[in-house]
């Protein structure tokens, strides 16, 4: 096992109590304590925020561009690393996946994306943040499964040196194709963060005014 899947903070509600949950996905480099500084600016006070940490604070060592078999064994651990996540909310804290709301950076986003594309189902929202799905160009998306509507948010620089737009604008196109309300937006000239209207636009989604 390369990431521990029990190696997660949590902010905002208790999850006993919580109406809704947010899994905050972090980026290369970065950590837990990190990611979840963002729940400071959802104005939704109903929410659990949930954050796992990767081990050495990267998910998988290479660019999520490079063929998949080259960021394994830590792609794979990294995914489980989601779907126990999951599983652990629903089974110990009843927690419908329409209660789910998933929200990733950089890398983060990417393997936030790829995971509920490969787990598709109805949640509350995906947010993915300078993020695309995992593989180089070319690779197949033939995923299963319907998100039936579930919100999608998908923000970007036009000119990410990390994440190039085509992706982001493929990873629309995919997740639409499989049933859900796709909002993606790029940013002129801006760097690789995370913007006061793409925050503004996630707090939208939450509160149903897409």
């Amino acid at each position: 096992m390369i990431h521990n899947p029990n190696n997660i903070i949590t902010a905002g509600k208790p999850l006993e109590e919580a109406g809704k949950v947010m899994i905050l996905v972090h980026g290369r480099g970065s950590s837990a304590r990190d990611i979840l500084s963002l729940s400071e600016h959802i104005r939704d006070k109903d929410f659990a925020f949930v954050a796992p940490e990767a081990t050495g604070n990267t998910w998988y060592p290479f660019s999520f561009l490079r063929p998949m078999n080259e960021n394994e064994p830590y792609l794979s651990s990294a995914l489980q690393v989601l779907t126990s996540l999951r599983a652990r909310l629903q089974s110990d804290f009843n927690v419908r996946p329409s209660q789910m709301y998933w929200l990733g950076f950089s890398q983060g986003a990417c393997l936030m994306l790829e995971f509920v594309a490969r787990n598709a189902m109805e949640y509350g929202g995906i947010f993915g943040l300078s993020g695309g799905l995992i593989g180089p160009d070319e690779t197949p998306r033939n995923y299963e499964g319907t998100f039936e509507n579930t919100p999608v948010f998908l923000g970007c620089s036009d000119t990410d040196s990390h994440i190039p737009k085509e992706r982001v604008l493929e990873t629309e196109a995919t997740l639409r194709r499989m049933g859900a309300n796709v909002t993606a937006k790029l940013y002129p000239n801006f760097p690789h963060s995370i913007n006061e209207d793409e925050l503004n636009f996630v707090n939208l989604l939450i509160a149903g005014d897409r």
